[in-house]
């Protein structure tokens, strides 16, 4: 039996990427695990793959749809015990091209997503004495960064949601924590990288570096070390661990 047995496990994203590696990671060491995404076909393949026993089809933005996505899912294997809100998304310009409506798109998307799971899942978790809730948010909730100031101000509200949330909590057997990952080798950095390719004609390789030039271990990240801290957040083993927003990738 592995560390996780008879726990069920909702993954946000859970179709590809690090959602991906964490359904794998999670369902490894023995949970259960529900995935929630918007591409069925992806979901799909991550059952067929026993990356994930189920899954449902919600937009995590969609409040009404995501919260019945969870329920579902309880009702067909069990309480929620642990919820990792992966779901996410980035957009770059500059401040001065940024919109209004963009800041409230990443906002709902990287942010209210996160309130909306915490919703439907910590009451229950408290009652039951235990739970785990971790929130994929980036290097980007812990500093400033040029070109992308709706995703920086959207990672570091969840940051600041994580440590609120792990504050009233800490005595309830539930834990709140943020893994912070810097670029991670996933289809949403390539198309960054491919953009920055287009925009100022470097090579690939050229483009590479200069999105690793503020990353210590000068590589990207990939999806599976991510996942392998957050199956490390989700163990009785990692109890006393809550509030904690830790970087991926070197120093924050």
């Amino acid at each position: 039996m592995g560390a996780l047995s008879g726990h069920h496990a909702v993954v946000t994203g859970g179709g590809r990427g690090i959602g991906r590696a964490c359904a794998a990671a999670l369902s490894l060491a023995g949970a259960t695990v529900t995935v929630i995404g918007r591409t069925e076909k992806t979901l799909r393949d991550a059952v067929n793959a026993k990356h994930a026993a189920g899954y449902a089809v919600a937009d995590v933005t969609d409040e009404k749809l995501f919260f019945q996505s969870i329920q579902s899912a309880a009702k067909e294997r069990g309480p929620v015990d642990l919820f990792v809100a992966n779901a996410g998304g980035a957009e770059s310009a500059p401040f001065g091209k940024t919109s209004p409506d963009l800041f409230r798109k990443l906002f709902e998307l990287n942010t209210l997503s996160v309130v909306h799971g915490a919703h439907a899942v910590l009451g229950d978790m408290v009652a039951r004495g235990f739970g785990r809730i971790v929130v994929v948010a980036s290097t980007a909730g812990l500093h400033g960064s040029p070109y992308i100031s709706a995703y920086v101000t959207a990672k570091h509200a969840v940051v600041g949601l994580v440590r609120s949330l792990a504050a009233e909590t800490a005595k309830t057997g539930v834990t709140v924590n943020a893994i912070c990952p810097s670029y991670v080798d996933t289809d949403l950095v390539g198309q960054g990288l491919a953009k920055i390719t287009q925009t100022t004609g470097l090579s690939r390789e050229e483009g590479l570096a200069s999105m690793l030039k503020s990353n210590p271990i000068g590589r990207l990240i990939t999806p599976e070390e991510v996942a392998a801290a957050v199956a490390f957040l989700c163990t009785r083993e990692a109890g006393a661990i809550t509030g904690a927003a830790i970087p991926i990738g070197g120093a924050a």
